[in-house]
């Protein structure tokens, strides 16, 4: 079996671009090929600045002769449909063979495809991949109509084994495939003749071309923290650098210089953000001092020197790169020394959303909504409100527009310089996190209360002028700001009435986005609606009160439109606000183990809107559950619940009341009153005291009587008392049960 060999050589490839195309290469030629009929061993794709390179192993010399029979037409049936079986199968009449079948004769094809020689599909599934490569940008050069993300020079395309090796003939655009490449383009340019993959890797790799991009990575890591440690010092770990720069360079030369010392008392987060986005150097730091005092760049090539020029002009361009982000630091240190509300009142003409308002807007109301929740997180109220007024000040700041990542980190060093405490200042950096599933949660009360501000401010905003998620879209990562509240309220456990929050905050972006449309002489109602905002009263009050604003006799003026529209519409999108937040809770309890119906289960219960609380019943009902007296209990509880609906729509009543031990028959019976008045007993007081653990043992604990009463009676007895009294104790069951969690959830 022959092994195959291709490389498609062009100018520089993107790094960004380069492990995604050299996998599209795998796989749009491995699927072609075994599509053809050409299956093979093992697959490997590498990259390089100029190269894409596939190389398979234990390729089919040939597709196999496939032989296949197909069913035509009926004896007799009209020339057309005959003419297009045979069109079809490639066949003349006399070739199709008559055959009986249950429903008369019918034409059988006997149809055979001979295989094809392995270069011949190669080189048809190769032009087909070159002219439907998917790369996210592309060009077309000279006259041609081909395109490729820079212009391609060669295609190497062969075919080895024991007895020699082959080139697969095929030209696409004037190109010629071959059996040669090229070096490094300055080091080793000359043409390279090859005859297998071991021999093309080890050409290249004398060439001063390293194929593998990991073996470049791990060459430039090596060499940058043996150098590093060899001054004392250490480098940044940074592997999204490491594995850009390692697509930069096909003979990766490690070389450190050092950053003028006009700059060593820049932020180390500005020395690094700033060299890496603009230069793609790593940062070397002192680890003494935690200062950033030296800098990798990778070469693409040795030099005379060592390396010598190539670092005094990187040195230079370094230079005035710094001296801008000095110049940002220094005019945003004024500003920060004298009044950082100039940033804040500049922000008033930023917008957040068309229909939210600006970004001044935005923080007054987390800055209203912090205050509301201290109460909740355990934080001082003014100080929430002072640090979420000045969390998003440094979006206005000359260093946040040249460097938008560094947003909240720059804001706690300006925060703590203009004099705040430096539990006020953390809050600019922490309130944006949790930024996903593993990002680190904060704990600071200051924090919590303002990243939950933050994130439940922009999910009932974009609620309230119906900008949810759809499908696989969230452009406004809603998914995430959900995720962010629910990691902040269990990572801190904290008590927090969602609903409350909810009704109140959607019902101030309703009052800010209908605020035009209310005339002036409104202006005490809308003093009423904001007092009504603050609390969150959706429900009876809320209603008594829009009908006391509204009243019966002006149903068609525009004010009472307004009211009734929000009287009809905001609790459905609370609800539906809190349900996304559920199938969310859903997502992130399944990696540890909680299935989504035992969820559900306990969704239904009250205080569902409290997270923590609705989390620590679904543990405790799943730790019950994953035992044999649970598993068995479910069980249980369905056959008596069975039993009692269909009782219940046959007889047309309820049996909800009633049950009483005179009437009981047997010990079984007697045995399952006891238990189920230990169990109320205990149950109760466990959940007045949220111990779920306590209560669902209780209700487990129920497994044995409710197994005996149904293994000893019969419940639909003769006797008319004892079937009512045992449908009654049925109902018993299931009240004590479904006080804990909504039993009928649960699977199985």
């Amino acid at each position: 079996m022959p092994d195959l060999l291709i490389e498609l050589f062009s100018e520089e490839i993107p790094a960004r671009m380069q492990t995604r195309a050299a996998d599209d290469l795998k796989k749009r030629m491995t699927d072609g090929l075994v599509e053809a009929g050409l299956t093979y061993a093992g697959a490997a794709a590498f990259s390089t600045p100029r190269r894409l390179t596939l190389a398979i192993d234990g390729l089919l010399v040939a597709s196999p002769t496939v032989r296949e029979e197909r069913k035509g037409p009926k004896v007799g049936a009209p020339d057309k449909a005959i003419d297009g079986f045979l069109r079809g199968a490639g066949l003349t009449r006399e070739q199709l063979e008559t055959r009986d079948t249950p429903k008369g004769a019918v034409y059988f094809a006997q149809i055979e495809k001979p295989g094809r020689p392995a270069a011949e599909i190669v080189a048809e599934v190769l032009e087909s991949v070159i002219r439907n490569f998917p790369w996210p940008k592309s060009m077309r050069w000279g006259s041609g109509p081909m395109r490729w993300v820079r212009p391609l020079h060669s295609i190497l395309c062969i075919l080895s084994a024991e007895d020699g090796t082959e080139v697969v003939p095929m030209t696409i655009e004037g190109i010629t495939s071959g059996n040669s490449t090229k070096g490094h383009r300055f080091m080793a340019p000359d043409p390279i003749s090859v005859t297998s993959f071991e021999d093309y890797e080890a050409k290249l790799k004398r060439a001063c071309v390293v194929l593998s991009a990991t073996e470049r990575a791990d060459h430039i890591w090596a060499d940058a923290t043996n150098m590093a440690f060899a001054a004392g010092l250490e480098v940044v770990e940074d592997k999204g650098l490491l594995a850009e720069v390692a697509g930069l360079v096909e003979w990766p030369v490690v070389l450190m210089g050092e950053i003028d010392a006009t700059f060593l008392d820049l932020p180390a987060e500005v020395l690094q953000t700033s060299m890496r986005e603009h230069q793609k150097f790593f940062s070397v730091r002192n680890p003494k001092t935690g200062r950033i005092e030296r800098f990798i760049t990778v070469a693409n090539r040795e030099t005379a020197d060592q390396g010598a020029t190539i670092l005094a002009g990187n040195q230079k361009v370094l230079f005035a790169r710094l001296a801008d982000a000095k110049f940002f630091w220094d005019n945003d240190l004024r500003i920060a020394k004298d009044d950082m509300s100039i940033w804040t009142q500049a922000l008033e003409n930023v917008t957040f959303h068309n229909k939210l308002g600006s970004q001044a807007d935005r923080i007054r109301r987390i800055a209203a909504l912090s205050r509301e929740l201290a109460g909740a997180t355990g934080a001082d109220a003014d100080q929430a409100e002072t640090a979420a007024l000045l969390a998003k000040a440094d979006l206005s700041s000359e260093m946040i527009y040249e460097f938008p990542d560094l947003q909240g980190l720059m804001g706690r060093y300006y925060i703590e310089i203009s004099g705040q405490d430096a539990a006020i200042a953390a809050v600019a950096e922490d309130h944006y996190s949790p930024l996903g599933p593993s990002d680190k949660v904060p704990t600071a009360p200051l924090s919590v209360t303002v990243a939950l501000a933050d994130k439940l401010d922009t999910l009932t905003g974009f609620w309230s002028i119906d900008e949810k998620p759809t499908g696989s879209k969230d452009p406004f990562a809603l998914r995430r700001a959900a995720l962010g509240v629910i990691r902040l309220v269990l990572d801190n456990d904290l008590r927090l009435p969602l609903d409350r929050y909810f009704d109140s905050q959607l019902l101030k972006h309703k009052i800010h986005t209908s605020s035009e449309a209310l005339e002036e002489e409104h202006a005490a109602m809308q003093l009423i609606l904001n007092e009504i905002a603050d609390h969150g009263v959706f429900g009876a009050a809320f209603r008594a009160v829009i009908d006391q604003l509204d009243g019966d006799d002006k149903p068609d003026t525009e004010e009472g439109s307004f009211l009734q529209k929000l009287s009809s519409d905001l609790p459905d999108i609370s609800v539906d606000l809190l349900t996304f937040f559920h199938d969310r809770l859903k997502v992130f309890l399944r990696d540890q183990g909680i299935r989504h119906d035992i969820i559900d289960a306990c969704i239904t219960m009250p205080g569902n809107d409290d997270l923590n609380l609705l989390v620590k019943r679904a543990r405790a009902l799943s730790e019950v559950l994953g035992t044999e007296d649970g598993e068995n209990l479910i069980q249980g509880f369905k056959r008596a619940n069975n039993i009692l609906t269909q009782a219940e729509e046959k007889d047309g009543v309820e049996y909800s009341y009633g049950a009483d031990l005179k009437f009981a028959e047997h010990d079984s019976e007697r045995a399952l009153f006891a238990a189920l008045d230990k169990a109320d007993s205990a149950i109760k007081p466990a959940l007045e005291a949220e111990d779920f653990p306590t209560a669902m043992s209780a209700m487990a604990d129920l497994r044995a009587s409710i197994d005996g009463f149904f293994e000893a009676v019969q419940v639909n007895s003769d006797n008319q008392t004892v079937r009512r009294n045992r449908l009654n104790l049925l109902s018993r069951i299931r009240q004590t049960c479904l006080s804990v969690a909504d039993l009928t959830r649960i699977d199985g």
